[in-house]
């Protein structure tokens, strides 16, 4: 029995969320998966009405459970950064959600701006650091507001923390595929401290896996690899922010924010699965959202919960789906929100 706490929060997540609940109905049905959700109101409504926004109470509850599913942060009448801090950033700092897990993968069907690519050339996944870094939150300001401020934000990466991202990901690589590719993304030709011990490590761990092949890029160079030959990365691993910026580019060479879902694991613990695209404000209550990225974020749940079969059912299902051409990847008509999530629970059934 697992225990999934849901939390659709913002914008068109509820909307996306009850496609994915939807089609995680049906799969457990055919495959004999026992589950539990909780619902929680946890988002910008509630904290423009109580000035929570996430309670300690609500956090020991979600220690309790399997996973979580989210729907999408961020409302547009509540301050920049309050629902992003206070919800995304501290659940994957409590629960210690060390790896943010993103599959970059073109569906048949789906069209990429990138010219002459298709979905044999398009299948990777950024292994993303995502406890470290910039994201800590260390550093300050002086003299704010006059012409002499001075603001800092510190990098920072542990030993502990690198290994355990790079170790994960060379694991990741050598389950994946038979390319057995594994690419680190750094600076370290600029940032000689901090990538220094990236490079090290890399190095050092990657001794335990003779079977990987294995090569850095650049963010950088990396950034117009992703665009001129994305046939070229198997496994990627990188750090926080790093991590951030590209797999957005990701994100768009595989059709868009509508296809892009994430996971972000604590192998050991808690984890939380997510469609990386906003709460889109402007499209909330109308039925027109793609919930596709919602509904490969349950795919991801599902493989991590070991439930392979299940998680295989649900690819090939987003996969024929989209495939037929009727489905959209960004926004649609009315309707299309939920008629996405009936063709795909109908192709798992």
């Amino acid at each position: 029995m697992y225990k999934i706490a849901v939390l659709p929060c913002d914008g068109i997540g509820p909307e996306v969320v009850a496609e994915g609940l939807k089609v995680l109905q049906v799969a457990a049905q055919k495959y004999q998966i026992e589950y539990e959700t909780v619902d929680y109101d946890i988002g910008g409504e509630r904290y423009l009405r109580t000035g929570e926004v996430l309670p300690e109470s609500v956090k020991e509850e979600l220690a309790q459970c399997d996973a979580i599913y989210l729907g999408a942060v961020g409302h547009d009448a509540v301050p920049p950064g309050v629902l992003e801090h206070g919800i995304l950033l501290t659940l994957r700092f409590e629960f210690d959600q060390y790896v943010n897990l993103r599959p970059v993968k073109l569906y048949p069907g789906v069209e990429t701006p990138l010219a002459n690519k298709g979905p044999e050339d398009i299948d990777f996944v950024v292994v993303r650091e995502n406890t470290e870094d910039m994201y800590v939150g260390i550093g300050g300001s002086m003299k704010k507001g006059t012409p002499d401020e001075v603001a800092t934000q510190l990098a920072v990466y542990t030993r502990k923390g690198v290994e355990r991202i790079i170790r994960y990901a060379f694991e990741l690589c050598r389950r994946r595929d038979d390319n057995r590719q594994l690419t680190l993304v750094d600076k370290a030709n600029v940032l000689t401290h901090g990538h220094d011990l990236w490079r090290r490590t890399f190095a050092e761990v990657g001794e335990e896996y003779p079977d990987i092949k294995r090569d850095c890029h650049f963010v950088d160079a990396c950034c117009m690899w992703f665009v001129k030959n994305p046939e070229w990365y198997d496994t990627v691993v990188t750090t926080n922010m790093f991590g951030d910026i590209i797999t957005d580019l990701g994100a768009m060479i595989q059709g868009g924010m509508g296809v892009a879902a994430s996971g972000n694991i604590n192998p050991e613990g808690v984890s939380m699965f997510e469609p990386i695209h906003g709460s889109a404000p402007k499209h909330a209550g109308k039925g027109v959202a793609s919930p596709v990225a919602a509904i490969a974020a349950v795919q991801m749940m599902l493989e991590q919960f070991g439930e392979t079969d299940a998680a295989a059912a649900v690819d090939r299902a987003i996969q024929a789906a989209l495939a037929t051409g009727e489905i959209p990847v960004t926004t649609g008509p009315e309707g299309s929100t939920q008629r996405t999530g009936d063709m795909i629970a109908s192709l798992v059934e």
